[in-house]
């Protein structure tokens, strides 16, 4: 049997991969890290993981799911921020949340406070908190 640990990276097909990265260093704090033997390959770092992105078209990378379309992503995201200070932040980047307040649900470790919205993709964002559920 194997036993799985921790997430290391997901890959995000994007429209965009400027666009994507702005988007995300500016909205959620994340770094852009070129790699690959030609520094063409580019990912999204937070914490100890990362966001490869693929760009929708031309794209010569080996492996890819069998249907990789942008806007197919629905990602949960942990942080330590009060879910209305994560609303009064997107709101100042001009974007608007799904929800006007954060709702309740449920995450890999118990109850979380979370708040939605889409990136240019259209890729269903949550950040959560667990402090305060």
């Amino acid at each position: 049997m194997v036993s799985v640990k921790r997430l290391d990276h997901l890959v995000m097909t994007v429209r965009d991969v400027e666009a994507t990265c702005r988007f995300y260093e500016t909205v959620l704090g994340m770094t852009r890290e070129t790699f690959g033997p030609d520094n063409r390959r580019v990912s999204l770092k937070f914490g100890d993981q990362k966001i490869n992105l693929h760009p929708e078209m031309g794209n010569d990378i080996g492996y890819l799911a069998r249907i990789a379309q942008p806007g197919t992503e629905d990602l949960c995201f942990v942080a330590d921020d009060d879910p209305a200070d994560v609303i009064a932040h997107l709101q100042a980047c001009g974007i608007t949340p799904l929800d006007p307040e954060p709702v309740m649900r449920t995450g890999a470790l118990g109850p979380i406070r979370s708040v939605y919205f889409r990136d240019p993709d259209g890729n269903l964002i949550e950040i959560s908190s667990y402090s305060g559920s």
